[in-house]
């Protein structure tokens, strides 16, 4: 469901994919706060329940794996790149309902592509010592690589973008077309293909955006 705004003599149009990437936002902010709230009210006398427990191995398989990844001194990032991973997640499993999937509109794609740029420029400008070594690194190992080492930097954020757009984009015209071909059979042959193009796919392109993540940070705050 698109939503239209009217701003001044102009009418500015959000698109459904838009409006459900805010929902699944809104749903994983609820369940976090009702996660804090569970692990505030645990009694230390008490074994936690099995609730507490699945969380608290996520997080722990999280902290390791940034670890094993990025470094131990890069464990500060583990909230972000588990969060990451939980919202592409979400937001890939989220047409199963029947909805939009988020993650098919490039501008949320490149959004979250955005975020992680960000964050790896801050990091290696600390890295370098400084904004003016940043800028001199762009001139390794000769000046005339320049425009290139330009061009590299900023191609990162397009291709991370792309790569989850166009698979999740790629699967729900697929099974859009399948569902056009089967018919009234939809409802029995269109099952096996949902585990490939949305559970299957959904859940490794949300590992393989997450990990090109940690890969472009560990890259930004090596010394």
């Amino acid at each position: 469901m698109e939503i239209a705004i009217l701003a001044g003599d102009k009418e500015i149009i959000i698109p459904d994919s838009v409006i459900n990437f805010v929902i699944v936002g809104i749903l994983l902010l609820i369940f976090a706060l009702v996660v804090n709230k569970k692990a505030k009210d645990v009694d230390p006398e008490k074994a936690p329940s099995t609730f507490l427990n699945v969380v608290e191995l996520i997080v722990d398989t999280v902290n390791n794996f940034v670890i094993s990844t990025m470094g131990k001194h890069n464990l500060r990032f583990a909230p972000y790149i588990l969060t990451l991973f939980i919202l592409i997640l979400c937001s890939n499993l989220f047409g199963l309902l029947g909805f939009t999937s988020p993650t098919s509109d490039y501008s949320v794609t490149f959004s979250l592509a955005l975020v992680t740029f960000g964050i790896v420029q801050v990091n290696a400008i600390k890295s370098a010592g400084g904004f003016g070594k940043y800028l001199k690194g762009f001139l390794d190992p000769l000046p005339f690589l320049l425009p290139l080492n330009i061009a590299g930097e900023l191609a990162n954020p397009v291709s991370l973008s792309f790569r989850l757009f166009g698979n999740v984009l790629s699967g729900s015209l697929i099974m859009s077309l399948l569902y056009s071909f089967l018919g009234y059979l939809a409802p029995i042959i269109a099952p096996p293909f949902h585990i490939y193009f949305d559970i299957f796919s959904g859940v490794l392109q949300a590992f393989i955006f997450t990990m090109l993540t940690m890969v472009f940070i560990a890259g930004a705050t090596e010394e």
